[in-house]
């Protein structure tokens, strides 16, 4: 697999000169591309599911946690909901081509602005073999080229994936390079495409702490940074406990090894115990190992609650991906704020509250990109939030914030239309 970053850079100057082609494609081409990606995913399943096993194989032996497994896994059922994905951008509006301002200057000229593409857009990403479908997709429907940079864990499910992919759009009329991956696994190769200023037009990486930070801090391109998920569930003094347990619950297990997953529990301190010996014995049940201040592992003593350990200063701030939480008991909404804060990742927090005035207070004050009241953390989806697959969730402040996906891969040019005028 080797690939030398002299091929990284020639596979970007094919990306380049692709998506020059892709902005004067119309929207039923790409309509049309995206439909043929999709069956090609259904016609090609058994091999995507066996390259897929070759790389489950391996990380299993290598000891992965299972949680993690799970992201990289595909089967049947996965990859028809990839090609559900690509059929469900098919039915959104063209992000492209959109008049966003129109008027006539002064001087008789009729401006207007126009959206369009980025261009080339670079994803790195870890082990999570679908974000090659959906990112192909995404960029399609938006008239850029994608250049592929998958992890070393996944790397036969994403080379199988992205060839299927590649071959179904250029039968369908898009240019060849549209769809690139990069398919070694040399780290080099993901540092000659950061780079590439002028050639690639926005980098996204999608994975962990480290995957991330390399990227923001090494890149010559600009990054849009997706951020990982040290999310929290904060159960207010008012809150219903049934339903604190289940938001918590979902939060929690649904799917621990993906980025909306809450990290650590808070509660009021005015009803931990009520509340946490009701909360950390279903933790407990469900096997999920937990990590609590002195409050709360004093109520777990007591109850004689299993798998509770003293929690540390390095717990605030895991993302663990896995069934573990960290538990605190706070004095209020604002240490609650205070909390999130100081070791959140921006990414997604929830109160539990029956007080308006709470939840107000902590909507306003907590700095995420999407702030839950009453309601699971599992939400932070470009699906469940009616963007059609997401190209990742930004924790950062300036172009794109939240799941992201067609609107955030484009940008905007103004055209202007005189009939001979010139400046004096």
């Amino acid at each position: 697999m080797a690939q030398s970053t002299e091929g990284v850079r020639a596979i970007a100057l094919a990306a380049k000169a692709a998506a020059t082609k892709l902005a004067t494609t119309t929207t039923d081409e790409r309509n049309g591309a995206l439909a043929a990606m999709a069956r090609a995913l259904r016609a090609r399943s058994a091999d995507i599911v066996s390259a897929n096993a070759q790389d489950m194989e391996r990380e299993r032996a290598g000891g992965m946690k299972e949680s993690l497994l799970d992201r990289l896994m595909l089967d049947e059922a996965r990859i028809e909901a990839m090609a559900a994905a690509l059929e469900d951008l098919v039915g959104l509006p063209d992000p492209i081509g959109i008049v966003q301002q129109q008027h006539t200057l002064y001087n008789g000229i009729e401006l207007k602005r126009v959206s369009v593409p980025l261009g080339v857009v670079a994803m790195v990403y870890e082990a999570r073999p679908n974000v090659t479908a959906d990112a192909a997709g995404i960029c399609i429907k938006t008239g850029n080229a994608v250049v592929l940079r998958g992890g070393s864990a996944a790397i036969h499910s994403n080379n199988v994936i992205s060839d299927v992919l590649l071959e179904a759009a250029v039968a369908s009329g898009m240019p060849e390079g549209c769809i690139a991956a990069i398919k070694t696994t040399d780290r080099s190769a993901t540092d000659e495409l950061m780079s590439l200023r002028g050639i690639v037009d926005v980098l996204i990486p999608r994975g962990g702490a480290g995957l991330i930070n390399r990227c923001v801090e090494k890149s010559k391109v600009p990054v849009i940074e997706t951020g990982t998920g040290n999310c929290h569930v904060y159960v207010e003094a008012t809150a219903d406990f049934d339903s604190a347990r289940a938001i918590l619950i979902n939060s929690k297990c649904r799917r621990p090894g993906v980025c909306n997953t809450a990290e650590t529990l808070l509660v009021d301190a005015a009803v931990a115990e009520d509340f946490l010996s009701l909360a950390m014995a279903d933790l407990a049940e469900r096997g999920v190992a937990m990590y609590a201040d002195a409050a709360a592992l004093a109520i777990a003593q007591a109850q004689g609650i299993a798998g509770v350990e003293e929690a540390t200063e390095k717990d605030w701030e895991t993302e663990y991906l896995a069934m573990e939480i960290a538990v605190r008991c706070v004095a209020g909404v604002e240490e609650a704020v205070a909390h999130i804060n100081t070791y959140g990742t921006k990414h997604s927090e929830a109160i539990v509250t029956a007080d308006e005035s709470a939840a107000a207070a902590f909507c306003a004050a907590v700095d995420a990109a999407a702030v839950y009241v009453n309601a699971s953390t599992a939400f932070t989806d470009g699906g469940q939030f009616g963007l059609g697959a997401e190209i990742g969730i930004s924790t950062q402040k300036l172009h794109a914030r939240g799941p992201f996906a067609l609107e955030a891969l484009t940008s905007y040019k103004y055209v202007l239309r005189g009939s001979g005028q010139v400046r004096s």
